[in-house]
Order: structure tokens, then C-alpha cells, then sequence
């Protein structure tokens, strides 16, 4: 195959984009990172801002792009944080746990791109608002930008688009939008936020607090606003959970999902127990939005699920020219995100060759068909959180890399277990354990 430099937009400058602009460096493209803000690290840059709509469901809200809280530390160790040829090293003059807190891992990136000479790649303030193919048929696109609001756009044409924007500005909200209205949650007339715009406790002190979800951030937020609430009540969907106080601490219940919501704001849960509530939090995770990008219908969003797309990164109709990164999630993207970088910057150079585009839509719809018939739903298709790791390893072998060291998958599934499932002592304190024994245990 003839190896080939092109003229490559890449959208976003957080985790996904720079990564995706080394490696694209690398093989001899030409980059241009797009970042609509006026800094490098996606979501990894702290905000004290919240959006003037705290559900997120006004799409002419002013859009703040972080989800980041005050107090966030990353959930798992930071050598699973590392890329493979520049690790998450401690330095004295930083935050040196094992679980450091977002602004360390800010710095790590800010230091990535500056080692790598990514920085002079990015247009900082340039906010794209559309992409699209030239002509609606060729492999070349127009990616159209403006730099402030008001002011007119302007275009360019590239060979190929590379979409590293995340999705956490667009809330999802009680679990599934539907619940949110068949609840009453739209009358309820308490204050509801989502997890993307909380920040610190205090706006909780004394208050009696629903919280909706049971993931990593709502772990971290029940926690902290545990402190200073009156009464924090958790409502968790799987189905074994029944009403109950939990042992180690004296203002926090756990329930089953929420039945209702009443106009004189009580919220009622399945089992019938219900409370009197001052906030309810949303920590019901994010739904993928790319308003800018104009397909005709060739990839879209269906239920959370962004497709076809053969192994998370190519649309088999429009591949090579258009790729994502960094879709997958809770499976610590960062190894994903490294490999599929170095994946598609090769087959964009012609070193590494894909499959017909029949094979890989079939591939596709095969992943769907055994979704479907093992019970997962297909918001699930990105969620890659116990298979990981024969994710990676495919990937691996197509870049012929050796293969990743065990420790990686011990250290992760030591870790999983340690995630509490209740707002008990924080797990990520005991770093001054030797994270070499616990690949030993």
C-alpha cells in the first residue's frame, strides 16, 4: 500500500486530541487541532462556572464545557493514567498520591503536549460548527469554525476528521430521559442539578438530598456532600436494593429507583419509603453530541450509541477519512485512546489496511446482534469496562506491539474491587500501600 501524508482536523484538545495529534505527527501528517476553548485538557481543566440551566436540558443554555468538581481524584491508580512511552510520573512539586487529584493530571497533559511540541498545533478559541464532505460525496471535508460568538464563520478543507470532543456537556438526565417526565420530576418543584454542574458541598449544608446514580462520581458526591447535608437519600437501579441506613455513616439511605415525585416535594421510591426533599442530583452520566457534524445520516447517535462505527473508531462507509477517539468508557480510556491514536494515524498513512467496507459493517452489526442477544442495551455498545482488555489486545496486534504486561490487567481488577459500593472510607487513602502488592495479592 503507498504510504500517503495528509491534511488532518482534529476536534478537541483534551486526552483524545493530543494524543491523536502526536500520533498523527508522527506518521508525517499535517495537524490542526481544533479547541473551542482557550486552553489545552478537555475536561480536565477545572471550572468553578456552572451553566445557567443546572439539568442541562435548555439546548440555548450557555454551555460550560467541564464537568470537573473541586475535590475529583482520579478512581484508579495512576500508572493505569500513563501513556506507554511517557508515564504518570509523581514530581516533588506536585501532587504526589496514587491517586491524584484533576489538577495533576492537567499538568501531566499540559507537560505531554509540551514535550511532544503539540501546543503550536492547536487553534485555541476556535469552535467548530460544522463538518461535512465536499460536495456530500468526496473524501474531502469542510471543517467550518468561528472564533467568537457573533463573529462570521470561516471553512477549510481537509483529507480526513478525527472527532476527539468527549461528551461531557450534554447531561443525561434520571437514568433515561423518559423517567425524567413518567416521574413528575418536570413538576417537582425542589432544585435539581446534574452532576456536570456540581462543584463543592456547600450549597447542600442541612438540606435533605435525593441523589440519583451509583458510579464513580456519584460515589465521590454522596461522600462529600454527606458532610454538611441534613439527610442525603441514594436511589440505585439494580435490583436487589431495598431501603435501608447504611452502617458507617448516620445521614445516608439507600433506595430502589424513584416511582414518582409529588408537587408538594416528596419523592417516592418503588419499595413505597419516600422523604421530603430539598435537591435531587442527577449523577446519571452523559449522553455523545456532535452538533456539528453532518453525515446524512451515515453515523448518528442511537440510544447513547454512536455507530456504526467498526471498533469504536471507523464509520465503514466513511473510513478512513472520519474517525473517533476516546468514545469508550469506563475502562480507563487512556491505553484505549493511546492505541486507537497510533491504530488510525497508520491506516491514515497507508502502513496499516482495514477491512471492506461490507466486512466491517458486518462486523458492526454482529456486535448488536450478540448485544441484543445476551440483554445488554445498545447505550451500552462503548461501555467496555469487563472486556477491555481484549479490546486493547486487538489492538495491540494490529499495530504488532508487544503484548501488555499482565500487571496491567491485575492492577485494574484489584482496583475494581476495591471501589466501594457505599459512601465508606475512601479507597483511593490507603496509597500508602505498595501498589506493587497489591499486583502481588
Amino acid at each position: 500500500m503507498k504510504e500517503q501524508s495528509l491534511k488532518v482536523a482534529v476536534i478537541g484538545a483534551g486526552m483524545a486530541g493530543l494524543l491523536a495529534a502526536r500520533e498523527l505527527k508522527r506518521e508525517g501528517h499535517r495537524v490542526i487541532v481544533f479547541e473551542k476553548t482557550s486552553r489545552l485538557g478537555g475536561t480536565w481543566v477545572y471550572d468553578p462556572r456552572v451553566e445557567t440551566d443546572p439539568l442541562g436540558l435548555d439546548p440555548s443554555r450557555k454551555i460550560v464545557h467541564s464537568s470537573m468538581y473541586s475535590s475529583l481524584r482520579v478512581n484508579l491508580p495512576r500508572r493505569l493514567m500513563g501513556f506507554l512511552d511517557y508515564p504518570f510520573l509523581k514530581k516533588q512539586d506536585g501532587d504526589t498520591r496514587e491517586f491524584p487529584g484533576h489538577r495533576e493530571v492537567l499538568r501531566y497533559l499540559e507537560d505531554f503536549a509540551r514535550d511532544f511540541w503539540l501546543v503550536e498545533l492547536i487553534r485555541f478559541e476556535h469552535e467548530v460548527v460544522r463538518v461535512e464532505r465536499v460536495n456530500g460525496v468526496s473524501h474531502e471535508w469542510i471543517v467550518e469554525w468561528r472564533t467568537r460568538e457573533g463573529e462570521s464563520e470561516e471553512e477549510e478543507v481537509f483529507e480526513a476528521v478525527i472527532v476527539c470532543n468527549g461528551h461531557h456537556t450534554e447531561p443525561r438526565i434520571a437514568e433515561f430521559p423518559v423517567l425524567y417526565y413518567a416521574t413528575g420530576m418536570d413538576t417537582w418543584p425542589g432544585v435539581q442539578i446534574h452532576s456536570h454542574n456540581y462543584r463543592t458541598p456547600e450549597p447542600f449544608k442541612n438540606k435533605i438530598v435525593v441523589l440519583i446514580g451509583n458510579g464513580p462520581s456519584a460515589h465521590d458526591i454522596l461522600r462529600e456532600i454527606s458532610s454538611v447535608a441534613k439527610e442525603v437519600h441514594q436511589a440505585l437501579r439494580a435490583s436487589d436494593v431495598h431501603f435501608k441506613k447504611l452502617e458507617n455513616r448516620n445521614n445516608i439511605w439507600q433506595h430502589p429507583v424513584i416511582e414518582r415525585t409529588d408537587e408538594d416535594g416528596k419523592v417516592i421510591f418503588q419499595d413505597g419509603s419516600f422523604v421530603c426533599a430539598d435537591i435531587i442530583i442527577h449523577c446519571t452520566g452523559y449522553k455523545y453530541h456532535f452538533p456539528f457534524l453532518r453525515t446524512n445520516g451515515i453515523v448518528n447517535v442511537d440510544d447513547n450509541c454512536v455507530g456504526p462505527l467498526y471498533k469504536h473508531v471507523f464509520p465503514p462507509y466513511l473510513a478512513p477519512w472520519l474517525s473517533f477517539v476516546g468514545l469508550p468508557y469506563r475502562a480507563v480510556p487512556t491505553l484505549i485512546i493511546e492505541l486507537q491514536s497510533r491504530w488510525l494515524a497508520k491506516v491514515l498513512s497507508g502502513k496499516l489496511a482495514l477491512p471492506c467496507e461490507e466486512e466491517m459493517a458486518s462486523s458492526v452489526e454482529e456486535l448488536y446482534q450478540h448485544m441484543n442477544e445476551s440483554g445488554r442495551p445498545k447505550h451500552h455498545t462503548h461501555q467496555l469496562q469487563q472486556n477491555k482488555f481484549d479490546y486493547e489486545n486487538w489492538l495491540v496486534n494490529q499495530l504488532g506491539l508487544p503484548p501488555l504486561e499482565d500487571w496491567r490487567e491485575q492492577l485494574y481488577f484489584y482496583a475494581l474491587k476495591k471501589i466501594p459500593s457505599d459512601a465508606g472510607d475512601d479507597y483511593r487513602d490507603w496509597d500508602t500501600w505498595d501498589i506493587n502488592q497489591w499486583i502481588q495479592e
